[in-house]
């Protein structure tokens, strides 16, 4: 093997997000069909869910990004998925015994969410740890790749499971996803080496990570336009199952295909992303996958049932190309440039904001939704990524992305091959 695929670690690594990200992107189909199918839950309630998965960035993501700093990140990770995997295996059990509500499974994605900042946070930190800088691009495109490839095929699996088992088995596939990950994660042999934390409180480290996105042009300009993109995204993608499925009048089974060929995009996006920066420059080539992406979400709101489902289709495979390709070559700008021992207080401080419009949104998306209509709020989410643009102003004249901010230590002078 060669490259990447012959780092033993790494393929762990790989192949336990790999599956984790399946069953959690059965699951993120699985739920809300649960809610509408199963629960009769309205509009504001299926919005409800994402909020609720989305909520603890802003409620424990700074002292979170502190926790991990002073961690080893692969136990974090371990504890993550374990919790993950108890609080998805409850729901299935809870429907067999009658007692599943739509407060309990609310309740599952909040301490989901919970779980998700911590593992999100050591996940990106830890990364570094098991590739060279010179493979992070690589590292970076191959998990966005197969996390592309899961939202194809995971919104199928799980309106086909949905179809024939009913959907709360969707979240039972998860559940075990997260067990598989465990495994995957406990047999990784790599250690990262951990810096004995400093002897200053928790309140001074969280304000060292603010002030040095604050006190970045690039960092600042990133995080401003990742609040207002992930604010028009999720209020978008919060209601477009009950769009597709009451609006549009698709069954289960069609509402996971739709977005399984939707999220094809991303499959592209991540194989090109690399062939991409190498043409253009890294940064030059995430704005145009931005400015790309952002216009295409406006044909999602055309769509008519039947054949008329073909401009959603079409706006989601876009979206998903241009925004997963940017996400690859923006996530390797992040890693190299940020100081390692600052690294998960700076992302938990730019989450904070990115993600903490996301609650938002879902709620936003809700009740618009319901007040306004759902094909007018799709309208007004697309709208919204577009006049986000103008907020990549620092990037617009670079063709590469700095390779390291002050205060980290400098890159090695000859790369391996």
């Amino acid at each position: 093997m060669k490259g990447l695929w012959g780092n033993r670690d790494f393929r762990l690594l790989w192949t336990g997000e790999t599956t984790s990200m399946l069953g959690s992107m059965v699951a993120s189909t699985a739920l809300p069909l649960v809610a509408v199918v199963t629960l009769q839950a309205s509009t504001f309630e299926v919005a409800l869910l994402t909020a609720a998965a989305w909520l603890p960035w802003l409620v424990i993501g700074l002292p979170a990004g502190a926790w991990v700093d002073r961690l080893p990140n692969r136990p974090v990770m371990l504890t993550c998925n374990a919790v993950s995997m108890a609080v998805f295996g409850s729901v299935p059990l809870a429907a067999v015994f009658g007692v599943l509500t739509m407060p309990y499974l609310l309740a599952a994605a909040l301490l989901g969410g919970v779980a998700k900042v911590f593992f999100a946070l050591a996940y990106r930190a830890y990364l570094p740890a098991l590739v060279g800088d010179h493979e992070l691009l690589e590292a970076n495109a191959k998990l966005q790749g197969s996390e592309s490839a899961t939202q194809v095929a995971g919104p199928g699996v799980a309106g086909l499971l949905a179809q024939v088992f009913g959907p709360v088995s969707g979240i039972l596939a998860d559940a075990v996803s997260f067990g598989v990950s465990v495994l995957c994660v406990r047999a990784i042999r790599t250690r990262e080496t951990v810096v004995p934390p400093a002897r200053t409180s928790m309140r001074s480290q969280i304000a060292e990570g603010l002030r040095f996105v604050l006190n970045d042009r690039y960092l600042r300009s990133l995080m401003t336009f990742g609040a207002v993109s992930n604010l028009a995204l999720t209020g978008y993608t919060s209601i477009q199952i009950v769009f597709l499925s009451r609006t549009l009048g698709a069954a289960p089974g069609l509402v996971g295909l739709v977005l399984s060929l939707a999220a094809s995009g991303g499959v592209l996006g991540a194989a090109l992303a690399g062939q991409l920066a190498a043409r253009f420059g890294a940064a030059r080539a995430w704005l145009m996958c931005e400015g790309f992406a952002a216009p295409m979400l406006l044909l999602g709101p055309l769509s008519e049932p039947g054949w008329g489902l073909v401009p959603f289709v079409l706006a989601l495979f876009g979206v998903c190309a241009g925004v997963v390709a940017a996400n690859v070559l923006v996530t390797t700008f992040r890693q190299q440039y940020c100081p390692p021992a600052l690294f998960s207080r700076v992302n938990s401080s730019m989450s904070i904001v990115n993600y903490g419009t996301i609650p938002l949104a879902g709620v936003l998306g809700g009740v618009l939704g319901e007040a306004i209509g759902i094909r007018e709020t799709l309208w007004g989410a697309a709208g919204m990524l577009i006049v986000a643009l103008p907020l990549l102003a620092p990037y617009r004249k670079l063709r590469d992305f700095p390779l390291r901010a002050a205060g980290r230590p400098p890159l090695p002078q000859s790369l391996p091959t």
